[in-house]
């Protein structure tokens, strides 16, 4: 498939509707493995701040070009194969991607949460979220599920899109490599502040254009929200993740964000939106919200395939 708008946007219908294989490894599996090897053999207390940077720099280029080579390779395997290859790069493009997943592990959260059952409630959303879940009330469990389906929308969803529909395959593995370096490395804490210094910037710099995107497809989908985004996003540590997040707040009108422990320690959060704390009932308004969010995410990438 020549035209990779086109390609960006097979792969978001076929993904949304049959997912990624439960049962199968998925290729980040391999890039995670890489870089958890560089590091372990490179972030040593032998190396001064200065040399952990460097060869930060260079786990993240071998890994974020090498992925980009594996795309590019795929892309020209998938051009000879003719008919079979666009099919064959649509398959393989999907699984940059996780509409169908984020979807159906939110919603996980969301039956035992309308159920009664905060404890399932909790387990469940433990697998999305980093923080503590074991005392969580209702409204702290809503809160983190719709907090991580704002900020995995972009991730997930918006930004690997827009880098399939800008680079093709190469311009995806290259993302989802950089991404997944980003969360395993691009920690502030002593041990990998310097080694995924690159890490980290690089990711911020990948997720600038995308995260506003998200953060307005959100509000348009809600038909609110703008001006809680606007004034709110900033509030984010991260220069990216406050945007989808302060959308989905006000789009819903609830607040999010807070107070949140991990690892047994209370960290300090800004909030988002300036309404109550969300219910089981505004979970479900975010999911319905996420879907129409895809569906206005297909039609920005179709408008960029028919102007192609």
């Amino acid at each position: 498939m020549g035209n990779p708008a086109r390609l960006a946007l097979a792969a978001l219908a076929v993904e949304a509707g049959v997912g990624y294989p439960r049962d199968l490894p998925h290729p980040v599996q391999a890039a995670g493995a890489v870089i958890d090897r560089l590091e372990r053999r490179w972030n040593t207390p032998g190396h001064s701040e200065a040399q952990k940077r460097a060869l930060g720099v260079l786990t993240l280029a071998l890994v974020g070009g090498g992925a980009a080579v594996a795309g590019l390779a795929a892309s020209r395997l998938t051009r000879r194969m003719g008919g079979a290859g666009s099919v064959a790069g649509t398959l393989v493009a999907t699984t940059g991607l996780a509409q169908r997943s984020l979807h159906d592990h939110v919603h996980a959260v969301l039956v035992p949460l309308e159920a009664g059952d905060l404890a399932a409630a909790r387990t469940a959303v433990g697998r999305i979220v980093g923080r503590d879940t074991a005392g969580l009330d209702e409204a702290g469990v809503a809160a983190a599920a719709l907090e991580s389906l704002a900020e995995s929308f972009n991730d997930g969803v918006v930004a690997p899109a827009l880098w399939l529909a800008a680079g093709g395959l190469p311009g995806l593995f290259a993302y989802k490599a950089v991404n997944t370096a980003d969360s395993l490395i691009g920690h502030k804490e002593p041990r990998w502040r310097s080694f995924g210094w690159a890490s980290a910037r690089t990711d911020d710099v990948m997720n600038l254009a995308p995260a506003r995107l998200a953060g307005a497809l959100i509000c348009a989908a809600g038909g609110r929200g703008w001006r809680t985004m606007l004034a709110d996003a900033s509030k984010h540590a991260s220069p990216n993740a406050g945007w989808p997040e302060a959308a989905m707040a006000g789009a819903l009108g609830v607040e999010l964000g807070g107070s949140a422990t991990y690892d047994g320690v209370l960290t300090d959060r800004p909030t988002f939106g300036q309404g109550p704390r969300p219910t089981p009932a505004d979970l479900r308004r975010g999911l319905d919200l996420y879907v129409r969010a895809c569906a206005l995410l297909w039609l920005v990438i179709g408008a960029a395939a028919w102007r192609r």
